[in-house]
């Protein structure tokens, strides 16, 4: 006898039962500190998923559910070429959970062929969370190839926005001013210069071992290690 194969609906309400019993407060409790609002161990999400594998419908509907666990799950069996532009636009819109959001961006926007034009529009959206969005793959394109790009003009956006921005904007914005001073020599004086007049991170918290996000630090730790290379 074969064994029917679960509807969509049945398939969800299995995740998130799944879900449910992931649950853990200790890791809500973390998780709410840093700006997320599930209490799921991220490993133990992952497992799940990876037992999933690519179901792009699936990832539809858990998405639909509005559920930040459910939502990271999608986002790791959808399939990220499937989505239109409209799409995803919409659910960068929607995810104001902060892990979900950088899974959006580098598990499916980067890989999708939309990623450039929406780059381009978000970096000038008047909501400033999805701005970011825009900076945070603007950062991703100084770092990969940027060909195209015009550096000294987001020098000076950086310049003269970044000290003021939101949190998560200011942080994407620190993050491209370090990739242009880390991966072009011939700016790396001018964001430099920038990054200590503007002291943007400068006293952020950085466990031992670790890299502060201040520029001018990050700049010359990162020049450093390339140059004993």
């Amino acid at each position: 006898m074969t064994t029917p194969t679960p509807t969509n609906d049945e398939a969800v309400a299995t995740v998130l039962a799944e879900l449910a019993d992931l649950e853990d407060p200790k890791v809500r409790a973390v998780n709410e500190r840093h700006g997320d609002d599930h209490g799921v161990n991220l490993g133990k999400l992952r497992a799940l998923a990876k037992r999933l594998k690519t179901q792009h419908p699936l990832a539809l509907e858990l998405w639909a559910t509005g559920d930040s666990a459910a939502r990271l799950v999608a986002l790791l069996v959808c399939r990220p070429k499937e989505f239109s532009r409209n799409q995803l636009d919409a659910m960068m819109r929607e995810a104001r959970a902060s892990k979900v959001r950088d899974w959006l961006i580098n598990y499916v926007v980067t890989k999708s062929p939309h990623a450039e034009e929406l780059r381009v529009a978000w970096s000038a959206d008047p909501d400033a969370t999805v701005r970011s969005a825009g900076w945070a793959l603007t950062a991703e394109r100084v770092r990969k190839n940027a060909d195209g790009l015009d550096l000294p003009q987001l020098l000076d956006v950086v310049e003269a926005e970044m000290k003021a921005a939101p949190d998560r904007l200011q942080w994407e914005m620190n993050n491209t001013l370090a990739y242009i001073g880390i991966e072009h020599s011939e700016l790396r004086d001018r964001a430099l210069e920038i990054g200590e007049r503007l002291e943007v991170l400068k006293d952020y918290p950085t466990s031992p071992g670790c890299t502060s996000p201040y520029a001018p630090v990050w700049i010359a730790e990162m020049v450093r290690r390339q140059e004993q290379r």
